[in-house]
């Protein structure tokens, strides 16, 4: 009877993984609708991944009307689940107000729950929280090992956050070539910020040789991506 039991869990286990990917391939040809027709049985069901899937129907109006509200309940299902994708979703909706009340505490609770998990995203997020201090008490420290965690894992924002906080010394001891190392690992992976943190570096000397050629060259490619400061720098009228 045991053997039998386990062998019928393991076709239902099976049935839902299709499904999902069922779905997953209707989404990636956008056949929103079929997507939907997968997924929202599995969903009712309690699978925590199609519940996640169906929430980011709902958040974006993809096959159905976008419903906020929608969303984060159905983000909820899948979070309370463990569902990590789903914390930091849930996460960010709190953080921003979207679908709920806007609650930094809570976005503060999901991004742990999925940072925890090692979800690189929340890891950033809930550094930034601890910078500000939304949400949590404000500890800079803290802010800079969570950045560190997603910055190794290569998450672009992060790696920006933390050359910021080696620039000004904040969380961590000062070092103007540790800043320059991090804002050029997301610059060269084409986050605008950083390549306009990188440029200001060079014009100013600071962590890296003073090279009014380079700075230029990081100045322009966040130009290019219509970031103000960085065209404010080179004299680019709005």
């Amino acid at each position: 009877m045991k053997n039998r039991l386990a062998l019928v869990v393991l076709l239902l286990s099976t049935t839902c993984f299709a499904g999902v990917d069922e779905g997953m391939a209707a989404y990636d040809r956008k056949d929103y609708t079929a997507a939907l027709a997968e997924w929202q049985p599995l969903a009712n069901q309690g699978d925590a991944q199609a519940q996640a899937r169906l929430a980011q129907l709902y958040e974006y109006g993809l096959g159905v009307p976008q419903d906020m509200a929608l969303a984060a309940l159905w983000y909820l299902r899948s979070a309370a689940q463990g569902y990590v994708p789903a914390q930091f979703r849930l996460g960010v909706m709190y953080d921003c107000g979207e679908g709920v009340l806007q609650d930094t505490t809570l976005a503060a609770q999901w991004y742990q729950r999925a940072a925890d998990q090692g979800h690189a995203r929340a890891q950033n997020n809930l550094g930034m929280l601890y910078e500000d201090g939304q949400g949590v008490p404000q500890d800079v420290t803290l802010a800079a090992q969570w950045y560190r965690r997603a910055a190794e894992q290569g998450d672009v924002h992060a790696q920006n956050n933390l050359g910021s906080l080696y620039e000004t010394g904040q969380g961590v001891p000062q070092d103007a070539a540790q800043a320059a190392q991090w804002y050029r690992r997301a610059a060269e992976q084409g986050d605008a910020h950083a390549q306009f943190n990188l440029g200001a570096l060079y014009e100013k000397g600071f962590g890296v040789p003073q090279d009014a050629a380079q700075a230029t060259q990081w100045y322009q490619r966040a130009a290019q991506q219509d970031y103000a400061p960085a065209r404010k720098a080179l004299g680019i009228s709005q």
